[in-house]
């Protein structure tokens, strides 16, 4: 399949951001560090040639209340957050969360910008955008998938232009403890506790 081509004759090219913030817990708890998304904004920004245009996060919620402080925090840096309940499995003191499917609301985000988008980065490994990923560039969008090696579907990658591992972009992305802790270290904590999860890296 032939690559696809920036439709823009000239840069800047307009970028768009989507972070499967669920998805992304699992492949950075598998890393054992996790980025920060202020470091995102400012490495799509610094990237020659782009401007970035829109960002989306989507993420589960236990509740409407579970990881404001976090939610507002995005909200904030510019992103246009997108939620949907998390599935809950067992019952009274039993009961755990399974994972929230946004990938819906990521396809309707991305068809929605697609006529003013260049490029996408897209941070997520659910095969289900497959075909997502085949009209973004039928469109001439050129994606770009970030993740992790082993949690990203083949068929997705096989789909996309470009694929980078996070592990290759840590020194770019990684949170800096002294200055995010207050915000996104305790967003991974309460999302540990939320599914279930006892042990594992915390940021």
């Amino acid at each position: 399949m032939p690559k696809s081509q920036a439709r823009s004759s000239q840069p800047p090219w307009q970028l768009t951001l989507a972070v499967d913030g669920h998805g992304m817990f699992y492949a950075q708890q598998k890393l054992g560090w996790f980025f920060d998304p202020r470091r995102l904004l400012a490495f799509a920004q610094a990237q020659d040639g782009l401007e970035l245009g829109s960002a989306f996060w989507y993420a589960g919620l236990k509740d409407a209340t579970d990881q404001r402080p976090f939610r507002d925090a995005l909200t904030g840096l510019g992103f246009t957050v997108r939620t949907k309940p998390l599935r809950e499995l067992g019952d009274g003191d039993q009961r755990q969360f399974g994972r929230a499917n946004l990938d819906v609301e990521i396809a309707l985000d991305l068809m929605a910008v697609a006529d003013r988008s260049d490029e996408v980065w897209l941070l997520s490994g659910s095969r289900d955008l497959e075909r997502l990923v085949e009209v973004l560039r039928a469109k001439g969008i050129r994606i770009t998938l970030i993740g992790t090696e082993g949690m990203a579907a083949r068929e997705l990658r096989n789909a996309v232009d470009r694929f980078w591992d996070l592990a290759e972009l840590r020194p770019h992305l990684e949170k800096a403890e002294a200055i995010q802790e207050p915000v996104f270290s305790r967003h991974a904590r309460d999302l540990q506790r939320s599914l279930g999860l006892s042990r594992g890296p915390t940021p």
